[in-house]
Formats: structure tokens, sequence, C-alpha cells
């Protein structure tokens, strides 16, 4: 009789292939599943203030602000802004990597506000005893976010990209540096199954499909941007990308695959990655006309550098991802202001 050497759970087999980390700010769920990195947003940290495990961190927040002078509204931001270091602090305590902290939603169209913003919450870290080194800045992947990206990396400053749909946002950030970009996976999808009134198995699922153009396109160009897919509705998706760079998976995922055994076959590596190209010969049309005298104006080479032009015009061409991007700034933006607004109360 032959015996079968029982696989490890899926959980486990994905992590011999890609570095997990944790889209929560659950501290029992990161003790408990032990990702590498954590990533937490404004929604994030609205939930941790009703969470018991936080209640030092809150109170500590609390009693920070009603020392500081100011009228009502800027006390609430800067506790706000205090308390989302302290939960990544806390979360920094569990995982041997990264925490990602995100730049303030409201200021995605503004360079040099979100550059000051990032310097801010590097700064609340280091006063912490917490060095860059272990620190992403979350940018919102607006051209904005992006051009104050490449600031930040000149100044040695990691940046995660968020809310990453559109080709356009992948190139401009690997231009730009950024150490780290999310392509939300979850979103793409929830827009094409509303829009096309129909599911998608994993692999036509066409978030996942725009992954897997990234990372070819990165790994066959030899760009060093981290590729880290995010955003999951289910397994399927995850399992479709294992050997990704890095995938961001909510602890109820991580739980289905730690539960479930048999093969995880690897789909990505960079050895074997297939040379994708994110560009067109469409990309610089819109530079076509750009005066009466059109006969002296050269059509833009659509393999060269992406400028703003380029970068808006495809993205208005993509429904999906103007539509999602605007909508995720605003749910963040939202979440930020109820967060400041819960705060303002518990100060008085």
């Amino acid at each position: 009789m032959t015996l079968t050497t029982p696989k490890a759970p899926k959980l486990d087999q994905l992590r011999a292939m890609t570095t997990i980390v944790a889209d929560t700010g659950d501290l029992g769920a990161v003790a408990r599943l032990k990702p590498v990195d954590c990533t937490t947003n404004p929604t994030i940290v609205l939930k941790a203030i009703d969470t018991p495990e936080y209640r030092d961190v809150v109170d500590e927040a609390l009693a920070w602000g009603r020392k500081q002078s100011g009228d009502d509204a800027r006390l609430a931001a800067a506790t706000a802004d205090r308390l989302a270091v302290s939960v990544g602090v806390e979360l920094l305590r569990l995982v041997p990597g990264f925490v990602s902290t995100e730049v303030d939603a409201n200021l995605s169209f503004n360079i040099r506000a979100s550059v000051a913003r990032a310097r801010q919450i590097i700064h609340a870290y280091k006063q912490r005893g917490i060095g860059p080194e272990r620190v992403l800045i979350k940018l919102a992947s607006t051209w904005e976010g992006i051009r104050a990206a490449e600031i930040l990396q000149r100044e040695g400053v990691k940046c995660n990209m968020t809310l990453l749909l559109n080709r356009a946002q992948a190139i401009a950030s690997a231009e730009a540096h950024a150490f780290l970009i999310s392509p939300f996976v979850g979103r793409i999808y929830d827009w094409h199954k509303k829009s096309g009134g129909r599911d998608f198995t994993a692999d036509e699922d066409p978030g996942v499909g725009f992954v897997r153009d990234i990372y070819g396109y990165y790994k066959s160009n030899g760009i060093e941007t981290i590729v880290m897919g995010a955003s999951f509705r289910n397994t399927g998706q995850i399992e479709a990308l294992a050997g990704c760079d890095r995938l961001t998976i909510a602890p109820s995922l991580m739980d289905a695959l730690a539960s479930e055994g048999g093969d995880l076959k690897r789909v990505l590596a960079p050895a074997a990655a297939e040379p994708r190209s994110l560009r067109t010969a469409e990309d610089g049309i819109c530079h076509w006309f750009v005066s009466e005298d059109a006969v002296d104006i050269k059509h833009p080479d659509p393999a060269g550098p992406m400028d703003e032009t380029i970068f808006r015009w495809i993205m208005n061409e993509d429904a999906m991802a103007t539509e999602k991007l605007a909508e995720g700034i605003r749910v963040f933006a939202n979440d930020l202001k109820t967060l400041r607004r819960r705060i303002a109360k518990r100060l008085q």
C-alpha cells in the first residue's frame, strides 16, 4: 500500500511562494494568522475605536488630545492622526515586516499636502521608536498621489500606491519608483460583474487578469516595484494569483485557505513571467491635435514616459477605473470624517 503525504493547508502553501499581508487591524487575527506585513486604512482605524483590544490605545490618544490646544476640529484631526499611528504601532508589535498607514484621502489631489502629511506620519512613527524602514505610506493612485510618491521615494520613504485599477496608474507608479502597488482585484471584479450582469471564474476574472498583466509587464521589464494584489472577494481569486510578490488578505479568507487542503498551483513566478505590454499605439493620440498647425507636431512615443495628459486620457477612457477610484477616495474620506467626528465627541 502506498502512503501519500497529506498536503499542507493552502495558506501554508501560499506562504512558501508569496508574502502574506493582513488586510486588517484585528490584533487577535494578526497574532493567530502570523502575516509578514499589515495594511490599514481609515475604515480599519474607525473600527478599532470600538474594539476592546484597542481600548488602552484609544484612551491614550484621547488623553493626549485633551492636553493639546486649538479649535475642536484641529484637535479631533490631530487625535485621529495619533490614533492611526498608534494602531500601526500595535500591529508592528506582531509582524516582522511593514505596516501601511494612509495619507488622508481628501489630500488625494494635492501633491504638496500629501507629501507634508506623509512626512508627519513618518515623524510620528519615529517618535514612537519606529524608523521609516518599517512603514509604508499609502497614497491613492491619482496623478497627484503618484507625483507625491516620486518625491517621497527620493527621500527614502517607501510608498504603497492604493486604489490602483488601471494600466496608466501601474505604469506611472513604476516610473515614479513606488516601492509597492496595490491593484484592487475585488473592486474591478465588482464593477464588471454588475456591468456585465454575470459572474466570472477565477481565470476569466478581470481583476485577476489585470494583476497578471501588471506582474508580467513589471517582471519582463525589470521593474522592481512590488505587486501586491488586494481587495479579494473569494479564495479563488487569491489562488489564481499564487506566487504574486505579495497578497493582502482579510482574516476570513486566510482562515478559509487555512482550512482547505489540496494542491495549490503556483501561477506567477518572476522567471516564468510572460512578457506583457501595458502600452498601446493609442496612448499618445490625445496629443495629436494640439494646435491648428498639426503638421509640425510629432506623435508622442507611446512607450515613452507617462505624462499627465496621457495618464488622464487613459483613465478617462476606463469607466471602471474612473468610477471605482472616485468611489474609493470618497469612502475613505467619509470614514475619516466619521472618525474625527466621533473623536471630537469623546474629547468633550
